[in-house]
């Protein structure tokens, strides 16, 4: 399991959402380019970019975007408001190694179905779910699709993976959800990436037992409350 910084962009900032509300920002940082640039020499190798204002269709961040990704040798996973082919087609010649898809993946299967088909390996599906339910449109609408049934119909299509986002406990700091993500990997034949809440290494741990294949961290980093060279020295970039 590897353990992934989040770079999430908002206004042009590299900012922290608590609960996933676009009303409770607890971190805001003026550089996002320096941001991504100083966890790279921390020592992580992948980086996980999301453009939140193109989510919920507020703006775009996409020019922060093109300079992170020229700027760094980390690898890169890319999202926020990517509903078209032309997106996903734009971030990966911009050097994106892999593109995350999320509300149209979830509300047009037939869309999805041919984007991975196109760039197989290179598409991520968020799954982003809230007290059970699947969250859509930067978490701002409810799917009632079933989330494992979802996971399931995902898991049989050429993608490099899904990223389960447990949105309750975003950016709360009261560790993951373990449950769910358990509930996740019965029924997903896929590598699963987990977010949401983790802020211990008894949590990393938790989520490296159930077979998670990759951790994104935000809050956790951001306030300090796990140590990047603890992290790197257990968890394998």
């Amino acid at each position: 399991m590897i353990v992934v910084p989040a770079v999430d962009l908002r206004e042009g900032h590299c900012v922290q959402l608590v609960g996933g509300s676009y009303d409770r920002e607890a971190i805001r940082l003026d550089n996002p380019v320096d941001v991504a640039a100083a966890w790279e020499r921390s020592g992580f190798r992948t980086l996980h970019i999301v453009d939140l204002d193109a989510a919920t269709g507020h703006g775009s961040n996409r020019g922060v975007v093109r300079k992170i990704l020229e700027s760094t040798k980390c690898e890169t996973q890319v999202g926020g408001g990517v509903r078209t082919t032309e997106d996903v087609d734009e971030l990966l010649e911009a050097g994106a190694d892999r593109v995350i898809v999320g509300t149209r993946a979830i509300d047009d299967v037939a869309w999805l179905m041919e984007v991975a088909q196109s760039n197989p390996g290179r598409v991520i599906v968020a799954v982003d779910i809230k007290n059970e339910k699947i969250v859509t449109r930067g978490w701002t609408a409810t799917s009632e699709r079933d989330f494992r049934l979802v996971v399931s119909e995902l898991s049989k299509l050429p993608l490099h993976g899904l990223l389960v986002t447990a949105v309750h406990r975003e950016g709360m700091m009261q560790g993951t959800d373990l449950s769910l993500m358990r509930e996740v990997l019965e029924h997903a034949s896929l590598p699963v990436q987990a977010s949401g809440g983790i802020n211990s290494m008894d949590d990393l741990r938790g989520l490296k037992n159930l077979g998670v294949a990759a951790v994104v961290l935000g809050m956790g980093l951001y306030t300090g409350a796990l140590d990047p060279d603890l992290l790197l020295e257990e968890f394998a970039q």
